[in-house]
């Protein structure tokens, strides 16, 4: 006999951009739902990968969500005993054998961290990145859920399925299909689909794949909703909206928009001064550190404005009149949804080769996938 569901909808997030898109998608709903058959969905915050700050204090003030929640997702090298299950082997029959005993016991081991929330109780449960053990834990007590990519197009540069699962790929999603091990992205059992923005730029095909592209959401969103999302991701929007002017007439801008690599911090200050001196010579630069990047920009960049506060760039959208005349990334694909940016320029991961080995960055490459950005 199934379980009578008693909640909802609840959106399992790694990142601010996560959440970015699970205020995308609710607000969607909101919109399309009679009032007095809307039902909120609830929201849970892993501090797996990302210290959300006081994201969750806000979110709970602007009301989106019923229930704002603190999810203790733990990394497997949290549980040493996992080790000696992820040594690689190229004998497959032990290789597969370990896996398939890692998989189970991940999943056991994060009971008492993930137990907190009754994800059987759900009517619809939406998962970005998988790949972190909430994938394995739902897999394991036979859960449904949907997938959602982690980033935007994500998949265009590192399709994480594949790159980790290249030798045997069949074999190994045959596996993952029948709950013996976890492959991510649409692959695991209990997966009901993937969500991506754009199949066109996915390398890969998995016949879970589901095409939600992002930009109609946030066109539609109303101006209620527009200071909701600004409520909810920018602590001060006053002061932001200070640093964005101009300090004199015709003054243009350039944004420089980090990523959280090179792992190698001094590699990373490298390239940012490095972007600055090439590409952003006659602006105002403008430096946007992604939420995970933790350099103080104001210092290696004291001539630079630093955007303050940890927010997905798109966000900067619903400031009316923000005029921004170039940007510049190595790979992150946000920028195609800065619709404030009159000129926009994506160097592609073979901008790292100068700052680290090439096969530490061009992963769908490495796989003998195409690399989307050369």
């Amino acid at each position: 006999m199934k379980r009578k569901k008693t909640k909802t909808r609840i959106y399992v997030c790694h990142t601010f951009y996560h959440v970015y898109v699970a205020i995308l998608k609710e607000m969607k709903l909101e919109r399309e739902s009679a009032s007095d058959a809307y039902q909120k969905a609830d929201i849970a915050l892993s501090s797996i990968s990302t210290n959300f700050e006081n994201l969750g204090e806000r979110l709970q003030k602007t009301g989106i969500f019923h229930e704002v929640i603190a999810l203790d997702e733990k990394r497997e090298d949290f549980f040493p005993e996992l080790a000696k299950y992820r040594k690689n082997y190229s004998n497959i029959l032990k290789h597969m054998i370990n896996r398939m005993i890692f998989t189970k016991k991940l999943a056991k081991c994060e009971i008492p961290y993930l137990s907190v929330i009754d994800f059987a109780a759900y009517e619809d449960i939406y998962v970005f990145c998988d790949s972190d053990p909430i994938g394995y834990y739902l897999n394991y007590k036979h859960i449904p859920y949907h997938a959602v990519e982690d980033g935007l197009d994500c998949l265009k540069n590192l399709d994480d399925a594949y790159v980790a699962n290249h030798g045997h790929f069949k074999l190994k999603t045959w596996f993952s299909r029948r709950n013996l091990i976890f492959i991510m992205n649409g692959w695991g059992k209990y997966c009901i689909d993937m969500e991506i923005n754009d199949r066109s730029v996915v390398p890969t095909d998995c016949p879970r794949f589901v095409e939600e592209p992002r930009k109609p959401l946030e066109q539609a969103l109303t101006d209620r909703q527009k200071k909701l999302m600004i409520q909810a991701f920018i602590e001060d929007a006053d002061k932001l909206t200070e640093q964005l002017k101009p300090s004199h007439e015709g003054e243009e801008f350039a944004c420089f928009l980090t990523e959280p690599h090179p792992v190698d911090v001094e590699a990373r200050k490298k390239v940012c001064l490095d972007v600055i001196e090439k590409y952003c010579k006659g602006y105002r630069v403008l430096i946007k550190p992604h939420p995970r990047d933790m350099i103080d920009y104001t210092e290696l960049c004291p001539d630079a404005v630093v955007l303050r506060g940890r927010f997905p760039v798109e966000v900067l959208n619903f400031f009316e009149g923000l005029r921004i005349k170039k940007a510049v990334s190595i790979l992150t694909t946000a920028m195609n949804n800065m619709d404030f940016v009159e000129e926009k320029l994506n160097l592609g991961a073979s901008f790292w080769d100068a700052y680290e080995a090439p096969e530490k960055h061009a992963y769908n490459k490495k796989a003998g996938l195409k690399l989307a950005d050369q």
